[in-house]
C-alpha cells in the first residue's frame, strides 16, 4: 500500500493542494481534476484505485458522479470517499446508498483522512477472513452460517433470525458504514416493510447479547452502523 493511483476531485484549489501534498507525502500517486465531469472522463483514462469526491461540484455534482460510477460495471468496484462541508445527514446517506465507501466532512484532519484512506485501501485489497469453509470471525465473535450458530469467545449466542442476519453483514464488512436502510435492504431485501426504528431497536438487542463485544458495533451518529474494524 501506498503506490496506488488516488483521484481527487474538488473545485477548490487550496483543499486540492492540501490533498495532494498530504497524499504524495504518504507515496501515494494523485490525479486532481475540480468538475464532476472531468472526474467522470479522468476515471476511464487514470482508472484510479480510489476516489475523493466532494459532493459539491459546479454542473455535475458529487453525488451524481457517484451514482453513475457506481451504475457502471467497469467503475462500481472503485471505492469512493465523499468529502463534503454539508451538515445534512440525509446527504451523506444518499452518498452511502448510492455505494461510496466512507465520508469525511470538511474541515479535516489531515491525518484522519489518510487513516480513512488507508483504511478504505486496505479494505479492498484483502480477502475475508475464513477460517474454515464459510465461517467467519472477528474481535472473537465467530459466525458459522451454515449452522446458523455465533458464538463470542467460544461462548454461543442466541440471537434471533434477522439479528443474527444483521451481525453478519456488520462482521462480514468491518470499517464500512450502513445506513439503516442499507442494513434493511442487506437483509431482507429491497421495499422490505420495516422501519428504520427497528434497526435501531435490533441493534439495542444484539448488542445486550453480545456483553463485552457489544461496543465493537459502533453508532455514527446520524447515519447508521459500522463493525469497528479489525487492528
Amino acid at each position: 500500500m501506498g503506490n496506488e493511483r488516488i483521484l481527487v476531485v474538488d473545485d477548490e484549489q487550496p483543499i486540492q493542494e492540501l490533498l495532494q501534498y498530504n497524499l504524495e507525502k504518504e507515496g501515494f500517486r494523485v490525479t486532481v481534476c475540480g468538475s464532476g465531469e472531468d472526474a467522470l472522463k479522468r476515471v476511464k483514462t487514470e482508472k484510479p484505485e480510489l476516489i475523493l469526491l466532494d459532493l459539491m461540484l459546479p454542473g455535475t455534482g458529487g453525488l451524481d458522479v457517484c451514482r453513475r460510477l457506481k451504475e457502471t460495471p467497469s467503475t462500481a468496484d472503485i471505492p469512493i470517499i465523499m468529502l463534503t462541508a454539508k451538515t445534512e445527514d440525509s446527504d451523506i446517506v444518499l452518498g452511502l446508498e448510492l455505494g461510496a465507501e466512507d465520508y469525511v466532512t470538511k474541515p479535516f484532519s489531515p491525518k484522519v483522512l489518510m487513516a480513512r484512506v488507508r483504511t478504505v485501501l486496505r479494505r479492498k485489497n484483502r480477502k475475508p477472513i475464513q477460517p474454515e469453509g464459510d465461517r467467519i470471525s472477528l474481535h472473537g465473535i465467530m459466525i458459522d452460517p451454515e449452522r446458523h450458530e455465533i458464538f463470542s469467545d467460544s461462548k454461543p449466542v442466541d440471537l434471533s433470525v434477522t439479528e443474527f442476519e444483521i451481525l453478519s453483514h456488520l462482521v462480514r464488512n468491518p470499517g464500512r458504514v450502513f445506513s439503516r436502510t442499507q442494513i434493511i435492504s442487506a437483509v431482507k431485501g429491497e421495499s422490505y416493510p420495516v422501519t428504520e426504528r427497528s434497526i435501531d431497536v435490533q441493534i439495542l438487542s444484539i448488542r445486550k447479547k453480545l456483553g463485552n463485544k457489544a461496543d465493537y458495533i459502533e453508532t455514527v451518529r446520524g447515519i447508521g452502523y459500522r463493525m469497528k474494524d479489525a487492528e
